[in-house]
């Protein structure tokens, strides 16, 4: 069943990307054009233009990214800390395989928390949760990620040993199901979560859904700034916000409805 909703879950993430919806509008508008419907393609094609221009100016994105960004604004660590865990994200596998060195990507600030928090406790153990995300990776059985966050972690001077990588999850209820049997934490014990700002809201609630207690957010990787700062001439950025924005409201209300 888990496996059927995480397929589920990318091919409904694949269709509500906006450049899904941007091709198809295109290839309508020339299928109408050569089947003589030219109003019709002109329109679609118009539509077509007006997204477009409008993704490329207005950071639409960072408006819909930033009430899930502003739910958990306060970092409150308390002194005592028995584990840090991160989600995974944050690896660039493909560059990491071919460069034979660790890649990371715009989510790195997670990896760099979770080191600098296990700095500031030397005492705590730190859980890395997830492997490949990519539905082709599940679908086609391929190897599991190379260790990456752990390479990082170990060059900044982490003991290996307070590693624990749960290496099976694909998604973020399994992050919190899976990491919990790993860990089974006592009753008493305090964690903190370190994952992108916006992807927090829904990570507390699957957390707490799994049996995690005594979680503390600990936010990073923030996406939005100003409005009018935002404005000008950005479209590959602004797209990936405003994909980011889409997928994580829609994933935060099917997990809602799934009690995940």
């Amino acid at each position: 069943m888990d496996t059927l909703f995480f397929i589920i879950s990318k091919l409904v993430g694949l269709c509500l990307q906006v450049e899904t919806w941007l091709v198809v509008t295109l290839a309508l508008a020339a299928l109408t054009g050569f089947l003589g419907r030219k109003r019709l393609s002109a329109s679609l094609s118009a539509a077509a233009f007006l997204a477009v221009t409008l993704i490329s100016i207005f950071p639409i994105g960072e408006v819909l990214l930033a009430p899930l960004e502003a739910e958990y604004a306060n970092r409150n660590i308390p002194e005592q800390v028995n584990g840090i865990i991160v989600l995974g994200g944050a690896e660039s596998p493909r560059k990491t395989l071919r460069w034979n060195q660790p890649q990371l990507n715009d989510a790195s600030e997670r990896l760099i928390a979770t080191a600098s928090l296990a700095i500031a406790h030397p005492e705590s153990r730190i859980v890395y949760a997830g492997r490949s995300g990519r539905l082709l990776d599940t679908v086609s059985g391929r190897a599991p990620l190379p260790p990456i966050a752990i390479e990082v972690f170990s060059s900044l001077g982490i003991d290996p040993e307070r590693i624990i990588w749960e290496d099976q999850s694909r998604n973020t209820a399994e992050n919190a199901q899976l990491s919990f049997d790993l860990v089974q934490p006592a009753p008493g014990e305090i964690w903190v979560l370190v994952t992108s700002a916006f992807h927090m809201g829904r990570a507390m609630e699957s957390f707490g859904a799994a049996g995690w207690r005594n979680v503390v957010p600990y936010p990073v990787d923030y996406r939005t700034g100003s409005f009018t700062g935002g404005v000008g001439w950005d479209f590959s950025s602004n797209l990936e916000d405003l994909n980011t924005a889409i997928k994580e409201w829609v994933g935060r209300l099917a997990y809602r409805l799934t009690g995940r």
